[in-house]
């Protein structure tokens, strides 16, 4: 089996190093470059074409959603997941809208990076744990404002667990916020998911996209 080819940027020696020991310590993981500012991480990106690069927002000259940003469309094969200390709503929402496809607090356990790593390397959108209360607001929200000719095919319930599905909210936490069994938000998200012909996360991903369900994060 391949590993999964990670690069990483963050301008501080200390935080870089920590986080090349986190990578290394994963055996399917292979550490292929490092970088301290953003035309560096730039430049490394462009050439090494990672599996997932790992960017901290807050490189200097240019920031990691700028970053995203410009190498998006540049380097399509490529998986961004920013690293940052903001747990600022419109950081997530600027990430989100640059392409960024993982968001991880700095505060957070190395476990949410690993895990961030190898969801978004599927195709998946990984929004780190403590950030779940702007990604439910935003969902109810949107199930707010959308017209009701949209997603006709679903029910209200289906709709609002496929949209917190969506911005990569396990079912177990769809339930707490919702307030809902387990095996209930299950129900609703198989109903959904055999409605609208999507049988994986990167699909529903997709879906979520086009629906506009992400845009108001």
């Amino acid at each position: 089996m391949a590993s999964i080819r990670v690069t990483l940027a963050d301008d501080h020696p200390i935080v870089l190093a920590g986080l090349g020991m986190l990578v290394r310590s994963e055996r399917d993981f292979e550490l292929v470059g490092e970088a301290t500012s953003g035309p560096d991480a730039r430049a490394m990106i462009r050439d090494l074409l990672p599996d997932i690069a790992v960017i901290d927002v807050s490189l200097p000259s240019i920031n990691g959603i700028q970053l995203a940003r410009e190498l998006g469309a540049e380097c399509p094969s490529v998986r961004f997941i920013v690293l940052t200390q903001h747990e600022d709503r419109a950081y997530l929402r600027q990430a989100l809208d640059a392409g960024v496809k993982g968001y991880v607090l700095k505060k957070s356990t190395s476990v949410c990076l690993v895990n961030a790593i190898r969801g978004v390397l599927v195709g998946g959108l990984y929004v780190d744990p403590a950030m779940t209360r702007h990604l439910y607001r935003a969902a109810q929200t949107s199930n707010k404002r959308e017209p009701a000719g949209g997603a006709r095919e679903l029910t209200q319930r289906e709709e609002e667990v496929m949209k917190l599905f969506a911005t990569g909210l396990t079912a177990k936490a769809i339930a707490a916020h919702l307030d809902l069994s387990l095996s209930t938000v299950e129900t609703y998200k198989t109903r959904g998911l055999d409605k609208i012909g999507i049988t994986n996360r990167a699909d529903i991903v997709r879906f979520a996209s086009a629906k506009g369900w992400l845009a108001g994060i």
